[in-house]
């Protein structure tokens, strides 16, 4: 008895071709749990600043709201005022780029934002993920925008509603 190999490997063949292939950079975020949990929306809960020996503490959970969408490769931020000002407006600021994650160093590439001192610059924070908290330390240095400051920023998992 003959056994005819060849429709047996173009079925194994096309089975193979048709599987989902990760990216590389995918794969390897995958791999580190860090990378698995950080995908996602998260609301900015505060902000605690440290620049030229000076501390401030802002709350982003009363007059303003800002969200940040990290996906497979590229992170965004949308935040604006919860109340318009005077002539009816809300401060709208936005931004976001690509980013990297090397255990828990997560640098962030700021392709797009309103202020272009800031763009093409690279941030790189530590982080940390607590159940559904994310904690990110870092140096915000522009100099063309006259910033030199640690920021510790603490957002809350967004969920659907």
């Amino acid at each position: 008895m003959k056994f005819n190999f060849l429709p047996l490997t173009c079925c194994l063949a096309v089975c193979i071709s048709c599987t989902n292939q990760k990216s590389e950079k995918q794969a390897d975020n995958d791999k580190n749990e860090l990378g698995a949990q950080l995908k996602g929306s998260w609301r900015l809960l505060s902000a605690v600043t440290l620049e030229n020996g000076k501390t401030t503490v802002q709350d982003y959970s009363k007059a303003q709201k800002m969200i940040k969408i990290i996906n497979d490769d590229h992170f965004a931020f949308l935040k604006h005022d919860l109340k318009p000002d005077t002539a009816g407006k809300n401060n709208f600021d936005a931004g976001g780029g690509s980013y990297k994650l090397i255990g828990d160093q997560y640098t962030e590439s700021l392709d797009f934002y309103n202020d272009p001192n800031w763009e093409g610059k690279s941030f790189t924070f530590t982080i940390k993920i607590q159940g559904d908290t994310l904690v990110q330390t870092g140096v915000e240095k522009v100099e063309k925008a006259g910033v030199d400051r640690t920021i510790t920023e603490k957002y809350l998992r967004e969920t659907a509603k």
